[in-house]
């Protein structure tokens, strides 16, 4: 029940209490800014909302088990936004595909309006809002990049291609499936009727692991922790950076603290954070034999959220999105940038100061998802 009501307090941050939108700080009065998406009823006052249509592939796998009841209970668009869930898998996980959907049914979600259950990527992509693109091929024993890069190459020219074709044309496409950024390139590629803004890919995750390290570290609650940032690739190349975030309420209530200074172990953050945020999901492989479920779920939940309903105010988020150049990263690739988000769009944010140190494994992530481009466009 704790854990419940935690997750209901982080959405209500995004959501409209009362009628008029207006908040009380420090005795002065305001009328609230709207931050989220046109197509998002953020609050209770705004009329009967239409529902959206949510798409989830890899529907009957583990990612999407705990992901689509967190939908379908209002912790991704909030309580007031009623939805209308496609689901997608192969052929042969037709039936587990049904077993989800008849729990879903059981579960008399009132925000759930309709459920599509389909192996057919045209009925299945057909008008939807917002796309979780969840399934990928896995890589296998012995199996070389190439080949994963390869097989998923397929999969997600299939996909892109079909968002392009079947979509809505605002869509909002998060890639999760691995290799994400890659995945995500490839898609936004085939779908070229679409802007390549409306693409991204998960790297909160990892976002979400720092943070949760630091606050261990610090010893404060992870709530306490903000504006860690990954930049570049999901894989082992990614670079967790701690430089810019801070400790709220530390060290006591109303003051806040740099994280670096706070933490004061420069020795800690180079030989062990770094290495384990970047190693955390074999080791979750490595303990339970299974890759990461529910925390990438919670993860997706944060990034679409986000996304759609806006970043608080001087918060900074972590999102794999399309390069502008910033940063010097060359044009074109999707690599994960510290990022606000409002309206629906997200705005790559400027002026950071990157040390030498950061810098060098920036240019080593840029190297790895240069060559997967290189690979994967061989391929297309």
């Amino acid at each position: 029940m704790d854990s419940a009501l935690l997750r209901i307090n982080n959405i209500s941050g995004h959501m409209t209490r009362s009628c008029p939108m207006r908040r009380e700080f420090g005795g002065q009065q305001f009328q609230q800014q709207g931050t989220a998406w046109s197509l998002i009823n953020s609050g209770p006052c705004v009329g009967r909302a239409s529902p959206i249509k949510v798409l989830v592939t890899g529907a009957a796998g583990q990612i999407a088990y705990s992901l689509i009841f967190m939908i379908a209970s209002g912790q991704m668009f909030g309580p007031y936004q009623p939805i209308q869930l496609h689901l997608l898998d192969i052929p042969k996980m037709a039936d587990a595909l049904k077993g989800v959907s008849m729990e879903i049914q059981d579960g008399a979600y009132p925000l759930v309006h309709s459920v599509l259950c389909s192996t057919d990527v045209q009925s299945a992509f057909t008008g939807v809002h917002v796309a979780l693109l969840v399934g990928a091929f896995p890589r296998g024993p012995g199996m070389q990049r190439k080949d994963l890069l390869k097989v998923n190459v397929s999969i997600f020219k299939e996909q892109g291609e079909a968002l392009g074709k079947y979509a809505s044309r605002d869509v909002k496409v998060l890639v999760v499936g691995n290799p994400a950024n890659t995945n995500a390139l490839v898609a936004l590629t085939k779908a070229s009727e679409l802007p390549p803004q409306n693409f991204s890919a998960l790297t909160r995750l990892d976002q979400n692991r720092a943070a949760s390290m630091v606050s261990d570290k610090v010893g404060v609650n992870v709530d306490n922790v903000s504006n860690v940032i990954i930049w570049g690739n999901h894989s082992l190349t990614q670079v967790p950076d701690v430089t810019h975030a801070i400790i709220n309420n530390y060290p006591a209530a109303g003051l806040t603290s740099p994280a670096l200074s706070t933490i004061n172990d420069d020795k800690w953050v180079s030989e062990s954070f770094m290495p384990l945020v970047q190693n955390r999901g074999a080791a979750v492989i490595a303990a339970r034999k299974l890759s990461s479920a529910a925390s990438a779920a919670n993860a997706i939940v944060g990034h679409m959220r986000d996304w759609l309903m806006g970043t608080k105010q001087g918060e900074i988020v972590s999102m794999a999105v399309i390069s502008d150049g910033s940063y010097n990263v060359p044009k074109g690739l999707i690599f994960s940038f510290p990022v606000t988000c409002r309206n629906g769009e997200w705005s790559i944010v400027q002026g950071l100061k990157i040390s030498q140190s950061i810098q060098q494994k920036i240019d080593i992530t840029t190297k790895e998802l240069q060559e997967e481009k290189e690979t994967a466009f061989s391929f297309l």
